[in-house]
């Protein structure tokens, strides 16, 4: 199927994420129909039978991780951290980078594998938003009316 034709509505997705209590089978399953692209293409097969089996065995956050893995191939987690009755994940594209440099995805809830496929849904959104074709754009024109001004002070 297409990208377009698999559009999710991601913010759907992330709410029923955050309200839920803990990961059930129907919320997984809902999850890969709706977010992911690559877990039914052949290519996949043995990656795509290990997170069947990790779901089978309801391991749920080895489940996130190997689904990740499986779809965001740039993406690494930075940050699982347990705080006050709460799972904080950050997923990063740059992981090396320091945390103020870094623009990763985070994402908190009480059960881990959760608060991991929220961080997971928000990045296949931000994935899909960035998504760049294969031939280069052309720039926009400017404004007909549009005049570069020189903003130096040079006295």
């Amino acid at each position: 199927m297409t990208t377009a034709l698999r559009h999710y509505d991601a913010l759907s997705l992330s709410e029923r994420l955050r309200n839920a209590h803990a990961m059930t089978r129907p919320l997984m399953l809902d999850i890969i129909d709706h977010a992911c692209r690559r877990f039914p293409s052949a290519g996949q097969t043995e990656r795509s039978a290990r997170v069947t089996r990790l779901i089978d065995a309801e391991a749920w956050a080895d489940a996130a991780l190997a689904l990740m893995e499986l779809e965001l191939p740039l993406w690494q987690v930075r940050r699982i951290a347990y705080d006050e009755g709460e799972w904080y994940c950050a997923l990063s594209r740059e992981r090396e980078l320091p945390d103020w440099l870094d623009a990763a995805i985070e994402a908190r809830h009480a059960d881990l594998a959760l608060a991991l496929l929220s961080t997971f849904v928000e990045a296949q959104a931000s994935a899909a938003e960035v998504s760049r074709p294969s031939v280069p754009s052309v720039r926009p024109a400017f404004n007909s009316l549009y005049e570069p001004v020189v903003c130096d002070n040079f006295g």
